[in-house]
């Protein structure tokens, strides 16, 4: 089984919608998708989400089926803290939580973090919790049982089916934690996620059990190919 998974085109945050750069991104992502087909379509409800899987869910004739556990909203009200200015803010990019999450102390504790006594009082075992009971009912639902092994799937129907998630960054971070058993702290450090990237994950069958392994990682190949400014570009 394939997984794409898909961010959001450049965002309006109020009101949730795509700006004029993020439609042509979802229209760009859509077209790359057409030429591989997908088997089903998933989104987050928020309009963000939606309106970037539109163009993809015209072109493959695929229904959008919401996966509420995606939104963002969720995420943000369990993966976040209040900084010292009174606003809220995602943990992974607060400068001290940042620190926390370097430290042997945190990631000595692999994928249970949220049980270091610094974050008691937060809702980030909450979060983490609910994302991995829902990512697992999501993979039974096509095939794939998670083990107690962390990253190990048992692969009850192998299949070659291509699945696309389109979701967001705050999400889609704690989400690919979850799937490739890579402690929280240690993958938002270390990976990101552009505007209407694509990161693809192939579950592997390894007589009978399931590695998920990382094809390709916040690609942005089909804005290049449309000659869409891109994040790389912006920044170097």
């Amino acid at each position: 089984m394939l997984l794409y998974f898909i961010r959001h085109g450049d965002p309006c945050y109020n009101p949730d919608s795509l700006t004029p750069l993020g439609h042509r991104q979802a229209e760009a992502i859509g077209r790359r998708l057409s030429v591989h087909g997908i088997d089903k379509i998933y989104s987050s409800p928020m309009v963000r989400a939606m309106q970037t899987a539109k163009p993809a869910s015209e072109l493959l004739t695929q229904e959008i089926n919401v996966l509420d556990f995606a939104s963002e909203q969720h995420a943000w009200d369990e993966l976040t803290l209040i900084n010292e200015k009174g606003n809220r803010t995602w943990a992974c990019s607060h400068p001290a939580t940042m620190d926390l999450f370097m430290t042997p102390d945190v990631r000595d504790m692999g994928m249970r973090w949220y049980d270091h006594p610094a974050f008691e009082g937060q809702t980030y075992k909450q979060g983490m919790e609910r994302i991995a009971r829902e990512s697992d009912a999501f993979f039974a639902s096509h095939g794939y049982e998670r083990m107690d092994r962390e990253g190990f799937y048992k692969a009850v129907r192998p299949n070659n089916d291509r699945i696309a998630i389109f979701a967001h960054a705050g999400f889609g971070v704690a989400f690919l934690s979850h799937v490739l058993g890579i402690p929280y702290p240690q993958y938002s450090q270390t990976f990101d996620m552009s505007h209407s990237s694509l990161t693809l994950v192939e579950f592997k069958d390894r007589n009978g059990i399931a590695i998920p392994t990382v094809v390709t990682l916040s690609n942005d190949a089909h804005l290049y190919h449309e000659n869409l400014p891109t994040q790389f570009r912006a920044k170097f």
